[in-house]
């Protein structure tokens, strides 16, 4: 008997519906070849579209409908033209995570021999380390509540035991299961720019302690800036990356540089009890309609909750069918046909997840 598992979909804005629709595709798909497993897609009505229509960005429906599923699957959300009166962003997937506690944000950042990107890489080597960004605190805090006057402007940092508690011991989680699989070296680094803020001293003691808890695993520090130049200079040499909110947010971008784009970026946001899926992309406004949107980051980011909800509910099929369908779209990429035009091809959306279909069939 096949066991049923329900997933939240937020369609997204602009591009968003058009990657999302090949998406679901293939995973239904999937779904009706499976003996052991079947998907159910429920739709969450959220964003800047949603806005507009109705003056609501996030009702609270939706929320329910994402906190009742086993997985949540959002697509590229926001317009830059449509705001709230204050000027900040509709962002119902920074709402998410907060609402859901979803503390740990991995962004994978992975390059095969053959694959594209920008770096010269030496022979042998390939990229593959696993960037986990805290997403509920940090530098994103105040989430348009700071401070502002005529002449200065404030924003608070916050750091909790609590939270950076779960953080780390996701982070060592993630290392031990990446050692034992042969894909890591069983290696975490704490980024922090812990030698000249405090609240960073503090992220880093807390560590420390979760380290000492590993002695199987290695751990270090390393300075955020420090961590940007090493992504260029010597990316191979990381495993697994933990840090702030903000240094993660910036440093996934440069990641997604180092993998071609951020058309090939994908992430997840994960808490105790929920799990968000998305392309780290935005809507591209200026594309929507045309067709011509790269599908593969919202691909990717549908096999990592595949191999999310295998090894959550001990489900070795659904592990089994993430891991072929990202490596079906490596195998897209690496083969330079049938890529979009952000990675230097003439292929539509549909054609591009059609591909992606067939490298996996194959």
């Amino acid at each position: 008997m096949k066991k049923n598992y329900d997933v939240a979909v937020f369609q997204g804005d602009g591009i968003g519906p058009e990657i999302m629709a090949p998406t679901l595709e293939i995973l239904r798909q999937l779904s009706r070849g499976s003996p052991s497993y079947e998907l159910a897609f429920t739709d969450a009505p959220a964003g800047a579209g949603h806005y507009t229509k109705t003056g609501e960005s996030f009702p609270a429906g939706s929320l329910e409908t994402a906190r009742n599923a086993d997985a949540i699957l959002l697509s590229a959300m926001g317009l830059p033209d449509v705001r709230y009166p204050d000027g900040t962003e509709i962002s119902p997937q920074i709402d998410l995570r907060k609402k859901l506690g979803l503390f740990a944000g991995v962004r994978p950042v992975k390059v095969s021999s053959g694959q594209i990107t920008p770096l010269a890489l030496p022979p042998g080597k390939e990229i593959d380390f696993v960037l986990i960004r805290e997403s509920t605190e940090g530098l994103f805090f105040t989430q348009g509540a700071g401070e502002v006057t005529e002449h200065e402007a404030r924003e608070t940092l916050l750091i909790t035991r609590e939270v950076s508690e779960k953080l780390f011991r996701f982070a060592f989680e993630l290392a031990k299961n990446r050692k034992a699989s042969g894909r890591g070296q069983g290696r975490v680094t704490c980024v922090d720019k812990a030698n000249v803020f405090r609240a960073f001293a503090f992220f880093r003691s807390i560590f420390d302690m979760e380290a000492a808890r590993h002695p199987d695993l290695k751990a270090d520090h390393a300075y955020v800036d420090a961590t940007a130049l090493w992504m260029v200079q010597k990316p191979w040499e990381f495993d697994v990356l933990v840090t702030e909110n903000m240094f993660g947010d910036i440093l996934s971008d440069l990641g997604a540089g180092l993998m071609g784009g951020l058309g090939l970026a994908p992430s997840a946001d994960i808490g105790l009890n929920h799990a968000v899926f998305q392309p780290c992309h935005g809507s591209a406004p200026d594309i929507a309609g045309q067709g011509i949107a790269n599908p593969f980051a919202m691909i990717l980011s549908a096999a990592m909750m595949l191999e999310w909800l295998g090894f959550t509910h001990d489900h070795p099929d659904l592990s089994s069918d993430g891991e072929r369908l990202r490596e079906a779209v490596e195998k897209v990429t690496a083969n330079g046909q049938n890529l979009t035009r952000d990675l230097g091809g003439t292929a539509g959306t549909k054609g591009a997840a059609a591909s992606v279909l067939e490298a996996m069939r194959a």
